[in-house]
């Protein structure tokens, strides 16, 4: 079964980290409403959660994608390049633990969740603000063996590789060509956004997911044959949140 784990809004939400972002007031008891909000949509769209409670000492912990990455095979905790965040990982390791059998990054390199575009057996990964290539050769050498391979992208503009561009189903990326080195994706079907920071969109089955903040790209991906569903995360933006960095999406099975 589909299966996302996600972590709850904490208290200490306003103390997020911020790389790109000037930071604003956030109404905490609103991320709290938007983020359940999303975490129905995730269950009305055939997922079972694994919820995990808020922990204060993380304000940036309900991004659970970027300290882990879930192959169908293992999984890869992360060293993450906030160094700030580095101590959420342990705790999310737990939780995926359950599920595959374990793999870890290790100094130098830097890899974050949000860095990592999977379409089929290649991982494009961004060498941005967070992640290194030292992360991305350390990624490749444990993902090989199960026939996957690393495709680094450079990211310039935006913290993550997918605040530029997320594969979207079949042979389509939705991108902000201007953030990241778009020959990567040069064997694909490129939608540009109309929008710049719209490119973060989740595929769930045939429905993405998509800000509400957003309207022109919804447009934009409605027209292109692509079911849409908008969300309000208005508050959780504020955070340079996108919908794909809240949920660890993948198939479920007990580790071996």
């Amino acid at each position: 079964m589909l299966t996302a784990i996600t972590r709850g809004v904490g208290p200490t939400f306003g103390d997020c980290n911020l790389e790109f972002l000037a930071r604003q007031p956030i109404d905490v008891a609103r991320a709290m409403e938007q983020h359940r909000a999303y975490e129905d949509c995730l269950r009305e769209l055939g997922l079972s959660l694994v919820s995990l409670p808020a922990n204060p000492e993380f304000p940036d912990g309900l991004f659970v994608e970027d300290p882990a990455i879930v192959l169908d095979e293992i999984a890869i905790v992360c060293r993450m390049g906030a160094e700030v965040r580095r101590k959420e990982a342990a705790s999310l390791a737990e939780a995926v633990a359950r599920f595959r059998p374990l793999k870890w990054l290790e100094a130098p390199g830097t890899l974050e969740g949000g860095d990592v575009v999977r379409i089929g057996k290649t991982l494009y990964v961004g060498v941005s603000p967070r992640s290194n290539r030292e992360g991305s050769e350390q990624l490749a050498e444990l993902i090989g063996p199960y026939g996957y391979r690393v495709a680094p992208v450079i990211v310039s503009g935006c913290m993550h590789l997918k605040s530029a561009c997320c594969w979207i189903g079949e042979d389509t990326v939705l991108a902000n060509r201007e953030w990241m080195e778009p020959g990567a994706f040069a064997d694909f079907r490129i939608l540009d956004v109309p929008e710049p920071w719209a490119a973060d969109v989740l595929r769930v089955g045939e429905t993405v997911i998509v800000p509400a903040s957003f309207p022109r790209t919804r447009d934009l991906l409605e027209k292109s044959g692509f079911r849409t569903r908008a969300l309000d995360v208005s508050e959780l933006q504020k955070a340079e949140a996108g919908v794909t960095c809240m949920s660890l999406i993948f198939e479920a099975s007990s580790a071996r």
